[in-house]
């Protein structure tokens, strides 16, 4: 099998790959035996002539050898290089009893899918509802305001990233991302989550995979339970032994993988108290930027926009402030979305983005926010927690008490001349929105650094900072403010039998790298234990 990397195809081009890849080599039609689609990416820089760029795998009727010599020297024609999967043999310790895996987002899916796969039988626990009764609890918060503090878009089952655009991108390199991906399309996810260069599932996908990885566990052997919060741990002799759930009964536990999500402050307060070795880490907070999705595609795309095969566009913005240190740019951004209530307490606001699969909302949103450090914050470990408790609580209070969100137009917070307060777009979060003063709720180091730079993403997408544009606030859940301490193998630093695992043990930082780590950190079990 030959890889061809680089291979440019015009939009407008719509020539099989098949014909494509036969072209490139130099052979007939009839010597491509098959093609597949390693990785598709779209280069848009050149907006009269935005293509697609392709790295195929071409199974050949002729000789490689003979195609290769005839093409020597071509850097973007290979033979494909095929690694094998490492072999995953259990280790010599024996497990006494079936391991504990914390929190069904992402990262204790994958590492409970793991587990059952091999045979160890995992237990489960989710402090929120299945992903069904979950979706109507999040309908009714949404549509009434009638808050849930156990079953929410921060927790259930899917996690956060239930309720959100469903993005498999990753900064991450690692050959276990393929698996993880395949576990998804077993699933259910589409197939081209495997090669697209900016894969992503929607909520409504994204709500089916995860409820079919629960019963994939089931089926192995695994166990699941929801409504089920860890409230204590049961140590002796430095070692886990036990769990507390629901504060009134005990199970034995000889280890348990803790993928508590980014938003369960509760029982990082209680592991504080219990002595699990933490650490304070950088988060983000800010806004969510709204527009017509048209502007957004007209800007990236030029001419081309609303072309069938494009899609809404995206964008990722950054702007470093001279004047105080500080970074704004562009987080989970969701074309073709809308701005979601995402509190996870009661007293607070919390705004995130959602899209679906089609991404077909007409309207573009994404998060702007500011780097907020540790010193930021307090001298306690837990100071980011507060930090962001104090501006939820904010919002909450400035938009009248009910789950409102405090909404402003770019030109009002710019304190711009002559504006009317009226909005490009419809604020799209639900239940409700109030028009508020920003600055009222959000520190004035992240307010100064925002002003400075919407200004500068307009320079770079047109119409980006267009004064009627919507800004709903706040977001606050960017990621974890602290980091559950672990060593190399996973283990928690001064606690055995303890694995903080995902988004909310501060490594890793959206639904693939949480998965990964959640599957590393199962192999790092099964390396270790045997059943």
């Amino acid at each position: 099998m030959l890889r061809i990397n680089n291979l440019r195809v015009s939009l407008t081009d719509d020539t099989d790959l098949k014909t494509l890849a036969a072209r490139r080599l130099k052979l007939p039609p009839g010597a491509i035996a098959g093609v597949e689609i390693v990785r598709r990416a779209l280069d848009a820089r050149r907006k009269q002539n935005i293509s697609f760029v392709y790295s195929l795998d071409v199974t050949l009727t002729v000789a490689e050898g003979q195609v290769l010599s005839r093409l020597r020297g071509d850097r973007d024609i290979a033979v494909t290089a095929i690694s094998p999967p490492e072999e995953l043999v259990p280790g010599s310790a024996v497990l006494d009893g079936r391991p504990v895996v914390i929190g069904a987002g992402p990262a204790g899916l994958l590492a409970a899918y793991t587990l059952a796969r091999h045979g160890y039988r995992p237990l489960l626990l989710e402090r929120g509802r299945d992903v069904d009764a979950r979706t109507r609890d999040v309908a009714q918060f949404w549509q009434t305001g009638q808050f849930n503090p156990v079953s929410n878009v921060q927790f259930g089952e899917g996690g956060a990233g239930t309720f959100s655009d469903g993005k498999l991108t990753t900064r991450v390199t690692d050959p276990y991302m393929r698996e993880v991906l395949d576990i998804f399309i077993a699933a259910g996810a589409p197939a081209a989550i495997r090669y697209v260069h900016k894969p992503h599932i929607g909520t409504d996908q994204l709500r089916r995979v995860v409820k079919k990885i629960r019963q994939e566990i089931l089926a192995m052997g695994g166990e699941v339970k929801f409504e089920t919060q860890v409230t204590g741990l049961v140590v002796k002799d430095g070692k886990l032994t036990g769990l507390t759930l629901n504060h009134n009964e005990t199970v034995s536990c000889p280890l348990a993988l803790v993928a508590i999500g980014h938003s369960a402050r509760d029982t990082y307060e209680m592991l504080y108290r219990q002595g699990v070795t933490m650490e304070p880490k950088a988060f983000a907070i800010g806004v969510r930027i709204e527009h017509f999705q048209e502007i957004i595609d007209k800007a990236q795309y030029g001419p081309m926009a609303g072309h069938p095969k494009l899609g809404p566009a995206d964008y990722a913005l950054v702007y470093h402030d001279r004047r105080n240190g500080r970074t704004a740019y562009s987080f989970c951004m969701c074309p073709g979305g809308v701005v979601v209530a995402a509190a996870s307490e009661a007293g607070g606001v919390v705004a995130n983005g959602m899209s679906l699969y089609s991404r077909d909302s007409g309207l573009a949103n994404s998060a702007l926010v500011v780097n907020v450090n540790p010193a930021d914050c307090g001298a306690h470990v837990l100071s980011g927690i507060e930090f962001q408790r104090r501006y939820e609580k904010l919002a909450f209070t400035c938009a009248g008490e009910n789950y409102y969100a405090p909404v402003q137009t770019v030109g009002d917070f710019l304190g711009m001349q002559g504006q009317n307060g009226s909005f490009l777009c419809e604020p799209s979060y639900r239940p409700g929105t109030v028009p508020v003063d920003l600055h009222r709720c959000l520190p004035r180091f992240v307010t100064d650094t925002l002003a400075g730079a919407l200004p500068d993403f307009g320079r770079k997408i047109e119409g980006f900072d267009h004064p009627a544009a919507v800004l709903t606030g706040v977001e606050t859940r960017t990621s974890a403010p602290v980091r559950l301490v672990r060593q190399p193998d996973y283990v928690s630093a001064g606690l055995e039998g303890l694995y903080p695992i995902g988004e909310g043990a501060g490594y890793a930082g959206g639904i693939m790298s949480a998965a990964l780590d959640g599957l590393r950190a199962a192999m790092a079990v099964i390396k270790k234990y045997k059943v």
